[in-house]
């Protein structure tokens, strides 16, 4: 199976980045496609994938549009027209219900698991949904009519709508055709029937939609007209964020106005129902000033992301993964105090096979502990109900300085880290929101402890967030460090983010925008010359995403020297593997499971000199120069054979999950149908770090 992608220019080995992240897609839905993944999982895939493409309309077309239209700037290096970019994605998106209808109906059918539509539901189902409809439905709906006092409605970013072709006269006999209805979000996407509606035995969850119960009674709401047709729309908008910080006197303030506009920016595209008729998707069309190629019939509910509600309403455990459940991480004792387990020596603590629960273990005792004076922290995502907020504010209540470091920009997530900024703001935390033009993207937790006569730094780094529910899927390292330099420099990037003064030169933190780019293009030199003088040259890189050219032209260079570079990239990816004579030394593999790969792991070996690096950036423009992120080495050799063993050579061993970037710009799985026993590198590692588990001690998956 493979992934197809534009063709290459023979001589010139960048892909395009936004084919890059369809192609990204393309390979969690084959997760969709798996028989021997439980099913409401595979529904699970499904869903993420709708997600993955809402938020790619919402921040990467609306360029690519502008283009079309002609009003935009010189097209970006990466931004694919907008011709290129549908036509790629109605391919994704049949792909999409084509399994959602031929595979995954009919399988959760088989598993009594049964959405019934009106055409098929009884008579008793059919009157219990029509007094669902008038008690639950019919009191929050406003249905429009379209004429030159009532005006199109304002419809939000993905939101669910119906437009209906009304025909007969008003009650003041006036012939306005088209109504819109708005379908609240507070009601459900799907509803349970009860038991006793089920109809048999071989049902066990009766579900309909909440598109059907309104689709089936669309005529109640318009008495006297007759709906000659209509079909179910849902218009995707562009949701970026776009602040000049440079022109605003207070960021919060000015986001949190922003927040209210997000809704309904610039439309880029609209959904209906396979047989809407033209006459109504052209109406649509014009209203939101968008071209027929924005337009997609899909065959199914146009809203398929919300058909997740399905897997929380089943009760079905083996259609499920086993809950995993973390081990409590081998580098800690249980009961032991943080602060003299440090002492002894830096920690790796790897993500979720090890769980993010012992972060928060360090935080808990610094913020109790009553000899610690001063807490620091960097918050990106952490979510909106957040233990280690609470925690923050209990350190404040309990007397300590506590400097939150709030990432305003955080897309997404902007209206949770605001509220959690006024509310530190409120009980006297010291928050700061960065350096203006840049988003803070490094995560790291420093401590200050009193400790006799003198002051201790105990520190925590991360390659993912500070929130616990995604670190519970996400694949990350954390790393404890009571080293004086790394934490003191820690300290000084804390002093640049909160008082912008001028850095000290760092002693082993490496720092975006400032030295991080340059550095790992060193580095990349560095094995490159190592390579051209027959040494042992070798560049192993795991990452969510290599967009950059500066860093892609550097391992260029150093593959034609000569240097092996394996690039374990789950996401986008613009460099295309063994291009003849360009790129003959570089492999390129995606690892896609039931985990997020998350981590951001540098290795790079010069003859006989070593260096790896854990970092919160990936290898993209905007990581290395618009953002301030960091890097930092790992030098303790047990830790650094771990991170080889279960990170580096664990995922390139990978037979199960894992595709291969080609020449020719496709991805393709290396799963080999004769293979009975396909390996899987995140399976392993659960198995080693779940129950009957003891971890790798030297490392090893």
């Amino acid at each position: 199976m493979s992934v197809s992608r534009p063709e290459l220019t023979p001589t010139y080995p960048f892909l395009d980045r936004d084919h890059s992240i369809l192609a990204f897609n393309e390979r969690v839905l084959d997760w969709a496609r798996r028989p021997e993944v439980p099913l409401l999982e595979r529904l699970r895939f499904l869903c993420i994938v709708s997600s993955n493409l809402d938020e790619f309309f919402e921040l990467r077309v609306a360029a690519s549009l502008a283009n079309l239209r002609g009003v935009g700037v010189k097209p970006q290096p990466g931004v694919a027209s907008f011709d290129a970019i549908t036509q790629a994605t109605h391919a994704l998106v049949d792909s999409q219900y084509a399994i959602y209808n031929d595979a995954l109906i009919p399988a959760l059918t088989a598993q009594g698991i049964r959405v019934v539509s009106h055409g098929d539901r009884n008579a008793a189902q059919r009157r219990w949904v029509k007094e669902y409809f008038e008690a639950e439905v019919r009191p929050l709906l406003v249905p429009v009519a379209l004429d030159p006092a009532h005006p199109f409605p304002q419809v939000a970013n993905k939101s669910l709508n119906f437009i209906v072709h009304l025909g007969g006269k008003d009650a003041f006999g006036r012939e306005n055709d088209i109504a819109i209805v708005k379908v609240p979000r507070v009601l459900p996407r799907m509803i349970k029937l009860p038991a006793s509606l089920k109809g048999g035995a071989a049902v066990t969850h009766l579900f309909v939609s909440i598109s059907s119960v309104i689709r089936a009674h669309l005529v109640d709401l318009f008495a006297g007209r007759e709906v000659l047709h209509f079909s179910q729309f849902r218009v995707t908008r562009h949701s970026d964020l776009a602040v000049d910080e440079e022109d605003v006197k207070n960021l919060r303030t000015a986001l949190r106005q922003g927040l209210q506009h997000r809704h309904y920016g610039e439309a880029v595209r609209l959904e209906v129902s396979a047989g809407c008729t033209d006459y109504l998707a052209d109406f649509l069309l014009t209203h939101f000033n968008l071209p027929p190629q924005a337009l997609y019939r899909v065959h199914g509910p146009v809203n398929l992301v919300r058909t997740n509600q399905l897997i929380d309403l089943v009760s079905a455990p083996d259609l499920l993964f086993a809950p995993y459940q973390p081990s409590w991480p081998q580098d800690l004792t249980p009961g032991q105090s943080f602060f003299q387990r440090m002492k002894q020596g830096d920690v790796l603590i790897h993500q979720p096979f090890e769980t993010f629960d012992s972060v928060l273990s360090f935080l808990r005792e610094a913020v109790h502990d009553p000899q610690v004076l001063v807490i620091k922290q960097t918050i990106y995502r952490a979510g909106a109900d957040s233990e280690m907020m609470a925690l923050l504010r209990e350190a404040v209540r309990r007397g300590k300085e506590v400097t939150a470091v709030v990432e305003l920009k955080a897309r997404f997530d902007e209206e949770a880290n605001i509220n959690w900024a006024e509310m530190l703001e409120s009980i006297g935390a010291q928050v700061v929101y960065g350096v203006v033009g840049l988003k803070t993207h490094a995560k790291m937790l420093l401590v200050t402890r009193r400790e006799g006569k003198t002051l201790k730094r105990y520190g925590h780094l991360s390659t993912g967030n500070y929130n616990p529910r995604t670190a519970k899927l996400y694949t990350d390292f954390s790393y404890l460090s009571a080293d004086e330099a790394l934490t003191a420099d820690m300290d000084h990037v804390f002093m640049h983010l909160a008082s912008q003064v001028k850095l000290p030169k760092l002693q082993k933190l490496l720092l975006a925008p400032f030295y991080l780019h340059k550095k790992m293009i060193e580095k990349i030199d560095q094995v490159g010359l190592a390579a051209s003088q027959g040494q042992d040259a070798r560049i192993v890189v795991k990452m969510n995403a290599l967009t950059d050219e500066g860093l892609m032209n550097a391992l260029i260079r150093a593959g034609k020297q000569g240097a092996r570079i394996d690039l374990i990239v789950r996401g986008a990816c613009m460099l295309a593997a063994q291009v003849p004579g360009v790129t003959d030394n570089i492999r390129v593999r995606s690892v896609i499971g039931r985990l997020l790969e998350h981590s951001r792991v540098f290795y790079f070996r010069a003859g006989t000199e070593e260096d790896v690096y854990l970092s919160s950036a990936d290898w993209m423009s905007r990581n290395m120069l618009r953002r301030v992120e960091l890097a930092w080495p790992v030098t303790d050799a047990r830790l650094r054979q771990r991170i080889f063993d279960e990170c580096l050579v664990a995922y390139q061993a990978d037979t199960q999950d894992a595709w291969s970037l080609g020449a020719d710009g496709r991805y393709t799985s290396v799963r080999q149908a004769e293979d009975p026993t396909p390996h899987s590198a995140q399976a392993a590692l659960m198995a080693l770090y779940g129950p009957s588990g003891m971890g790798s001690g030297s490392g090893g998956a």
